[in-house]
């Protein structure tokens, strides 16, 4: 097989497959978790304070380790990474579902966010190698209209569930669907190459301490934390963070993406990324409050009328993976994330008494908005790095997602204890400041070259 013209069909067909089912697994759990939280903490006898970090839990440990995960996808090759995220992920649901306390359940769920995490850091690279180039930007969209798909329907799916059996089988679930992803994936996925070179430990260390400690930084300010606290995480934050960059800069392959980062296009389509998931996190986690709090509607209605916002991205990403083949990514995601900025505006001006459609139709505009940009900003991060540096780009890529939606929803939590009253629409109000400035950032990227599409 010629790597740089893609795998032969049906094996392609059969890998994007085993991508699509493994994203959907890692990014469905994390939408089923929060819905069944009440359930959890009654069943386990929990407080709903810790109950959180059955959800916290699986997050900081996607977060720590993306980044490792991608750069030893680049030394052994991404389909031993994602093989063995998929067969960690598939065992540690088991291990949830048979959890008995809280304590088992969160340790569980850890194992399972470094599955999740093998799982995410090196999917974007493996669809580089799937696809060849001129389709690219098809491939890409596929991982965004399945990240939509799972959105919608994770709240559904759990519903669901817990309506005909109890909560383990929300974990139950994944397991045959895991199985038959490694099944298809042993025969279909494609064997990459790698590099003999070391791996980097001490780095990998030092990017689980600098994320974890910076995320609980961040999270800290915006629900108040006692200041002491907060100035001893900010400086260990700022101290690990310069020895790490510093660190990085020795490296042939860093692990933190510091070479990826001088490429222009690279650094302006990651500014995108941050911008682009705090606006929209931003706005998600505002939303509920608004509608039900400032709005009177009912925890039913929130859900049916956030629904068009991930719907359109569903019908909107195959498009948009289609012109991304043919158009520049700085055009398409400053359309794309204008469109996104005029929605958001429209929500937090939609007036005191709106109907559903009013609500309904400025959703489907944010996005339609969010769908343009996505798989054009993605497909040009990943083409815009060397082909062996692809693992990097992946994990970094979505580093730049959690990074951003990590923001946004500290974001919301501190503007929500500074003006309760008025919090949704201040929050939308910034959601539209952040999705207007990644629209420029993307914009920047046509002031020089389009971007040339390393081998």
């Amino acid at each position: 097989m010629d790597s740089e013209q893609g795998l032969p069909l049906p094996q392609r067909y059969w890998a994007i497959a085993v991508v699509a089912l493994g994203i959907t697994l890692a990014v469905l759990d994390g939408a089923i978790a929060n819905v069944a939280l009440p359930t959890i903490a009654r069943n386990l006898n929990a407080t709903p304070a810790d109950s959180i970090w059955v959800v916290n839990a699986y997050q900081l440990t996607i977060t720590i380790s993306l980044l490792p995960l991608a750069s030893l996808g680049d030394r052994i090759g991404y389909r031993r990474v994602y093989m063995a995220g998929l067969a960690l992920f598939t065992l540690s649901s088991f291990a949830c579902a048979l959890s008995g306390s809280l304590v088992a359940l969160t340790i569980a769920r850890v194992v399972q966010g470094f599955g999740a995490a093998g799982i995410m850091s090196v999917n974007t690279a493996l669809v580089r190698i799937i696809y060849p180039p001129e389709h690219l930007g098809r491939g890409i969209s596929i991982n965004a209209t399945v990240v939509a798909i799972s959105s919608v329907i994770g709240p559904t799916v759990a519903s669901g569930v817990l309506a005909v059996a109890p909560w383990p089988w929300l974990f139950a679930i994944n397991v045959p669907i895991g199985l038959a992803a490694f099944a298809i994936g042993w025969k279909s996925m494609p064997r990459t190459p790698g590099h003999r070179q070391p791996y980097d430990y001490i780095s990998a260390i030092m990017n689980a301490l600098f994320f974890g400690i910076a995320i609980v930084t961040v999270d800290g300010i915006g629900h108040g934390e006692h200041r002491p606290y907060l100035i001893g995480e900010i400086i260990a934050t700022v101290v690990i963070g310069y020895f790490f960059v510093r660190r990085q800069l020795t490296q042939s392959a860093p692990l933190l993406p510091v070479d990826l980062l001088r490429i222009p296009v690279f650094a302006l389509s990651v500014g995108t990324s941050v911008c682009s998931f705090c606006a929209q996190m931003l706005a998600f986690v505002s939303l509920p409050f608004l509608l039900q709090d400032h709005f009177g509607m009912s925890q039913v209605e929130t859900g049916f009328l956030m629904t068009p916002w991930p719907l359109v991205i569903v019908f909107v990403a195959p498009i948009s993976g289609v012109l991304a083949d043919r158009y520049p990514a700085g055009l398409l995601g400053g359309i794309g994330l204008a469109i996104l900025t005029v929605g958001l505006v429209l929500l937090a001006t939609v007036g005191a008494h709106p109907g559903a459609f009013d609500i309904s139709w400025r959703m489907a505009v944010c996005g339609l908005g969010f769908g343009l940009f996505q798989s054009p900003n993605n497909r040009q991060m990943l083409a815009s790095a060397p082909r062996h540096r692809s693992g990097g780009a992946s994990g970094m890529l979505g580093t730049a997602r959690l990074t951003g939606q990590t923001l946004g929803a500290a974001l919301v939590a501190l503007i929500f204890g500074i003006a309760p009253q008025q919090g949704g629409v201040v929050a939308l109000a910034l959601a539209a400041a952040f999705a207007a400035a990644a629209a420029v950032v993307s914009m920047l990227r046509l002031t020089g070259k389009r971007g040339v599409e390393a081998a």
